[in-house]
């Protein structure tokens, strides 16, 4: 297979992004567009990374993004996360027939360029494969070789969709930013930890200082 792989990811609107960030209030737009920069810019490093297509209506991360080296698509199906990943992997290969493409979240600001190589690797070796997420429960990795449809299963209990659609696990140690997804503040708090890039911790930095003050 192909030695370089094209990325798809999905992300919603910013103000409708990450709604079970309820502590972060009106920074729930600031910090999904941090989460979503940091992602595409640790994905752009990996060595492994051909380029990453960003599927978004939103005008303000379309501008950002795309400022950052990545290819933005509007949401054609406008129908949910699966289609837009569907949509935006039938874009790439309407431009490059053989590609080998992979959906990732655009969530993961904790995200290492080598860590996300290692996963890209291993996923050479399957038609169709995928890497669960921190919780056991969910996706953030799906992938899919030359001439192999995507056939995303994302939402809840999406391992096991995938999983029973064929996609082969790839159960890999030492890829921890590559499963860490946030949601919730618990999972922030957990990224900060592994070590988020410098959009992410400046967007959580304010954060704290603005709740530090409320409490004065």
């Amino acid at each position: 297979m192909p030695s370089e792989w094209s990325l798809v990811m999905p992300l919603k609107r910013l103000s409708l992004a990450k709604s079970r960030l309820s502590a972060a209030g009106g920074r729930r737009p600031g910090l999904a567009l941090a989460f979503a920069q940091d992602t595409v810019t640790a994905a752009l490093a990996s060595s492994l990374v051909r380029e990453v297509t960003v599927v978004t209506d939103d005008p303000v991360a379309g501008e950002r993004l795309g400022a950052l080296g990545a290819r933005i698509v509007p949401d054609g199906p406008r129908n949910g996360l699966n289609p837009a990943l569907a949509y935006g992997a039938d874009t790439v290969r309407a431009r490059l027939p053989t590609a080998s493409v992979a959906a990732l979240h655009a969530d993961l600001p904790a995200l290492r360029p080598s860590e996300l190589a290692r996963v890209l690797r291993a996923a050479r070796h399957h038609p169709r494969s995928f890497l669960a997420d921190t919780a056991g429960t969910g996706t953030t990795v799906l992938a899919a070789g030359p001439g192999v449809p995507l056939a995303p299963a994302f939402g809840d209990a999406s391992r096991e969709r995938h999983r029973a659609s064929g996609a082969a696990e790839l159960e890999l140690t030492g890829v921890e930013s590559v499963r860490r997804d946030v949601d919730t503040e618990d999972d922030l708090r957990a990224a900060l930890v592994l070590g988020v890039g410098p959009r992410t911790a400046a967007a959580s930095a304010e954060g704290l200082r603005r709740s530090g003050a409320s409490r004065r």
